[in-house]
């Protein structure tokens, strides 16, 4: 996490750490943020407007919007770090490979493996996973896994290749340390400042990836609440009830652009040049 100095010098910084901490709290106390039950039909109040009663309305079936948001965010924070985790497992794994082996394994998974994920767009290829085995959580997870990796092996394995001739490396391979160790010990953590920021900002984009799907029906099945499956169901109430569309839209642009604050903010810090000319 950011230094509190580092926060109160950036405060797009500072409102992006006060809208995840926001989040996070939607995610873990839905129950006790969000009194009623997200999946209650209500068809007399439907689409009625913001009121003491529905802050944010209700939709089109009478369900309460805030609810929804609220228990959407479960959704959204859950997908964003299964998928920021998992593709920068298998990237950390795939690109260290190949930076530290080189020569023609890395060819195998620079030219073939990565440029033929590559060659599809990310969002086609979760679509084409999600339409054949079906939607649900886990498959979008794993969809959304196999089509981001591929960022993270390429970041993982140039670091390497800049890092595994470096002296530190070198007297480690001269004691008769393992490549194994060599990487875990040596160069992993001399790489990992990058990576953290194309983590956090790969949480902006795997949250509106899965919007996306949901928005397409291939996320989470209903009445399970999920941002995407809610602007869907607004947009045909663009103009008679704005509102049905307009708070799920909101929650999923605060959520994008504090991630990417924060990614901003980490990779002003982490390098050396921008926390000198911010007097950091």
């Amino acid at each position: 996490m950011l230094p509190m100095r580092v926060l109160r010098h950036n405060p797009l910084a500072m409102a992006g750490a006060v809208l995840i901490v926001i989040l996070t709290c939607c995610a873990l106390f839905s129950p006790l943020i969000a009194r009623q039950d997200p999946a209650y039909l209500d068809l007399p109040s439907r689409l009625s407007p913001p009121s003491h009663t529905h802050w944010f309305g209700t939709d089109e079936l009478g369900r309460d919007i805030f609810a929804r948001v609220v228990y959407g965010t479960r959704i959204s924070m859950l997908v964003g770090v299964s998928v920021v985790a998992g593709s920068l497992l298998l990237g950390v794994i795939f690109g260290s490979i190949a930076g530290y082996y080189g020569g023609r394994i890395d060819r195998v998974f620079n030219i073939i493996v990565m440029n033929a994920f590559l060659s599809f767009p990310g969002i086609l290829l979760a679509i084409a996973f999600v339409a054949f085995l079906g939607p649900g959580l886990i498959n979008l997870i794993l969809a959304l896994v196999i089509g981001g990796w591929v960022g993270y092996a390429r970041l993982v394995r140039a670091q390497v290749l800049a890092v595994r001739e470096r002296e530190f490396v070198e007297a480690a391979r001269a004691l008769g340390a393992s490549d194994w160790r060599i990487v875990v010990r040596h160069i992993l953590p001399n790489i990992i400042q990058p990576v953290i920021v194309q983590a956090a900002i790969g949480m902006a984009g795997a949250v509106l990836a899965e919007g996306t799907m949901s928005f397409l029906g291939l996320g989470v099945p209903p009445p399970t609440a999920s941002w995407g499956s809610m602007l869907s169901d607004g947009r045909g109430h663009l103009f008679d009830a704005p509102h049905v569309a307009l708070f799920p839209a909101a929650a999923v642009m605060l959520a994008v652009l504090s991630f990417n604050f924060i990614g901003d903010a980490l990779r002003d810090y982490l390098d050396p040049r921008s926390r000198i000319a911010a007097g950091l």
